[in-house]
């Protein structure tokens, strides 16, 4: 029988990439069958348009040695997925997830590699409103916060340019990333998000630099072509009293004949934030957010899927909280007093554009099965001005004024092929490219408030007219080695350019080139314990070449009321890592566990080190190394008890000195009782954390660290969700967070806790 098209095109990422999940109800047989009908007037060639039979709803993968689990249906419903329901890359809703975080396996249950899949329901339940709330309380991941409106994801004890961010599997990395933590992770609407892959671990052989302490993948919303001619318009509220915040969002997304678009525009508005115990709101706060995206895709024939998505997000009047006063409680780690510093960022800015064709190749093609190729084009745009004051008391004036801007404008390429080798195992290679250039000025005003003032041209962040690029090719092999045991290998070569003509007090003028190059291997292996139970281990190299921020770093100023400037090394080398890694996998009925324990060990390590009065990035030694756990319990049908909990421990042994910002012991524990049917839900969880002390040198005088060390706290929360109408198109939500009201802080953010908060939603979808 000759099979539909648009369903082979919407499996497509299940297919090439050895995952066989589909939504629920398809995997139903007592729903009836879905057809895709095509408008009356027009038909799109070659587009088959017969009935989706059940048979192209492909069966669970047999277990090897032929076996195939036989889950108790009991159990079985979209609110508690086994793990092996819980895939990466695409799903029918998202013909377009090829490039999916893992390019080889996408199980959570079968693949080595230990990762979160946060769902459109569970960002929903968060009430996410910013990507911070998108990943809270997620195993593994700390989210610090310079500012608010400020986003800078921890996965294994490391961040910014150490932690590649992809949207819709295309890089948001840029040579513009700074050592430690940065915003730009913020700079992604959460209501355009389906879904949000995180890889915790080294995954440069398949995503090249950067990839060391893991990966996350943000997959924004597509058309459903399974749904047949639709039209469902979508929009969201949420208000959150903490910060007397607003979020809106207004979407649609329709498939007619072989069309599809999907699109939404969200504003935020941000008040100062009421912090935990009788510490009052908090100064610098408050910040604006607009965002807007358009998503097309065309069936061009049968086998050949074509997607042009855009997306825009802009946030004004954006701050660093750290520098408002007051902030502190009481003086800086090292007994220094803050010092004032206004500094805020309008706007702070990103636009992404990209096309990409992905499809079914023919049944005899060498190079391979299915194949994506993207073409991307994005903008990062930040405009600051900081104010440097006389004094911290009221009647202080500002003597200095600096006013910068930059853009960093780029595009990129990925060409990526899957080919299934049948008992050689699936096999997946690619290339990508990518180029950026950076325009950057700065101009310095003494004395603003006095009449005549004139600005004067001053060194600006970053060198203008910087450029970089960089291309890899890779390949991937997951192959069956015995009836139980299964490999994955990978290989990748890396090239990057930078060049750049800083003409800074501290560096120039000269102008310089700096290549890298390097191989990176990965192999990982997963071991059938039993049906339900899987050991799996790796060795994973990291590798990350040093950005134009790393080389040219223009930080003269007294940063963080630290005594010594930081300054760019064009000597620096690109980092390297190996991490090695073992787990156990439970996906029992009841019983849905992952446990972890790595090491990570870095050959070259870039950190700060002082020499001859100035902070220089230099290549160190260090390691990691940490425990992780998560999973659940499931008493019955709607009843399940949940957590997770991460340790993770780092050390610079060529300084002696503890890596800067390693998350402290923590965990979440909570019972969750949900009702798939009616898309209700209550979930009451508390989130623990240990106090952190072990402050590295760096850490110093920087006012995001309480002195004598950050407290240990613990919160309580509640969240509640009901939906109604005739087709549970309105869902009312309410959350209480923080119910004790306890003030803590994040490890080294600039924004304090939110005390008690409720956060109240509504949600309406067809």
């Amino acid at each position: 029988m000759k099979h539909n098209r648009i369903a082979a095109l919407a499996l497509l990422p299940a297919l090439g990439l050895g995952l066989w999940q589909t939504p629920s109800s398809a995997q139903d047989p007592t729903l009836p069958e879905i057809e895709v009908r095509p408008p009356a007037t027009e038909q799109a060639p070659d587009v088959d348009t017969a009935p989706i039979e059940p048979a192209m709803t492909a069966p669970a993968a047999p277990m090897p040695g032929g076996s195939t689990p036989q889950p108790n249906p009991s159990l079985q419903n979209d609110s508690f997925p086994l793990l092996s329901d819980q895939s990466f890359g695409g799903t029918m809703s998202n013909p377009t997830g090829l490039n999916s975080v893992l390019r080889t396996e996408s199980d959570l249950f079968e693949t080595p590699r230990l990762g979160t899949i946060i769902d459109r329901d569970a960002l929903d339940r968060k009430h996410a409103s910013t990507v911070y709330r998108a990943l809270q309380d997620e195993v593994g991941v700390m989210l610090q916060q310079t500012g608010n409106g400020q986003l800078s994801p921890y996965i294994r004890g490391l961040t910014g340019q150490q932690i590649l961010v992809l949207v819709d599997g295309i890089r948001m990395n840029t040579s513009i990333l700074r050592p430690g933590p940065n915003q730009y992770a913020a700079t992604i609407d959460p209501g355009s998000i389906e879904r949000i892959e995180v890889i915790r671990g080294a995954e440069s052989a398949l995503w090249g630099s950067d990839a060391i302490g893991g990966v996350i993948n943000f997959v924004t919303r597509s058309a459903d072509p399974l749904r047949g001619d639709y039209a469902s318009p979508t929009f969201s509220q949420f208000y959150s009293t903490a910060e007397a915040s607003s979020y809106t969002r207004t979407g649609f997304s329709s498939w007619y004949g072989a069309t599809g678009i999907t699109g939404g525009v969200s504003y935020l508005d941000v008040g100062t934030l009421d912090r935990g115990g009788d510490f009052g709101r908090q100064p610098g706060t408050d910040y604006q957010q607009y965002a807007g995206d358009l998503k097309l895709q065309r069936m061009l024939t049968e086998n050949h899927l074509l997607t042009v998505a855009m997306q825009h997000f802009e946030q004004e009047d954006l701050k660093r909280s750290d520098r408002f006063l007051p902030f502190v409680l009481g003086p800086a780690s090292d007994g220094s007093v803050p010092t004032q510093r206004p500094t805020f960022f309008d706007p702070q800015q990103r636009d992404l554009l990209y096309g990409r064709l992905e499809g079914l190749l023919p049944e005899d093609a060498l190079i391979g099965d299915f194949y994506s190729v993207t073409l991307s084009g994005m903008r990062t745009k930040e405009a600051s001005v900081v104010d440097r004051y006389s004094g911290n008391d009221p009647a202080a004036v500002v003597t200095r004024r600096e006013i910068g801007e930059f853009d960093d404008w780029g595009w990129g390429t990925t060409l990526s092929f899957v080919k299934d080798m049948n008992d050689y195992g699936k096999l997946t290679y690619g290339t990508d490219y990518y180029s950026e250039s950076i325009d950057a000025e700065r101009v310095q005003i003494n004395n603003p408030d006095t009449p005549g003032a004139t600005p004067m041209v001053t060194d600006p962040q970053y060198p203008d007219d910087s450029e970089a690029d960089r291309v890899g090719v890779y390949a991937s092999w997951h192959v069956p080695l015995t009836a139980r045991l299964d490999a994955t290998t990978s290989i990748r070569y890396e090239n990057i350019n930078v060049s750049a003509t800083p003409n800074f007090d501290t560096i120039g003028p000269t102008y310089f080139e700096r290549s890298y190059q390097d191989w990176i291997a990965s192999a990982g292996l997963a071991y059938k314990l039993t049906d339900d139970v899987r050991l799996v281990g790796g060795y994973y190299e990291g590798f990350r070449a040093p950005t134009i921020d790393d080389l040219t770093a223009n930080k003269t100023f007294l940063q963080n009321n630290q005594s010594t400037p930081l300054v760019g090394n064009l000597d620096v080398e690109p980092e390297h890592s190996k991490t090695y890694e073992v787990g156990l996998k439970f996906n029992y009925d009841r019983l849905r566990l992952q446990v972890t324990e790595f090491w990570t060990d870095f050959d070259s390590f870039i950190n700060r080190e002082t020499i001859g009065g100035a902070r220089f990035l230099t290549n160190q030694e260090a390691y990691i190394n940490g425990t992780e756990l998560a999973g659940e319990y499931v008493f019955n049908r709607n009843v399940a008890l949940y957590g997770n909990f991460y340790y993770t421990y780092g050390t610079v042994t060529t300084a002696d000195d503890p890596i800067s910002r390693i998350p402290p012991t923590q965990g979440i524990l909570g019972l969750r009782l949900s009702e798939p049917c009616r898309r209700s839900y209550f979930d009451v969880y508390t989130w623990m954390v240990d106090r952190a002390d072990r402050y590295s040198e760096s850490n110093l005088g920087d006012v995001r660290f309480i002195a004598g060390g950050t407290p240990g706290y613990a919160t309580l929360n509640v969240r509640m969700g009901q939906s109604f109408g005739s087709e549970n198109q309105h869902q009312l939500s309410l959350a209480l967070e923080n119910i004790t009201d306890k003030y803590y802080r994040v490890l080294g953010s600039g924004v304090d806790g939110p005390g008690f908060n409720a956060v109240f939603g509504y949600q309406y979808s067809l």
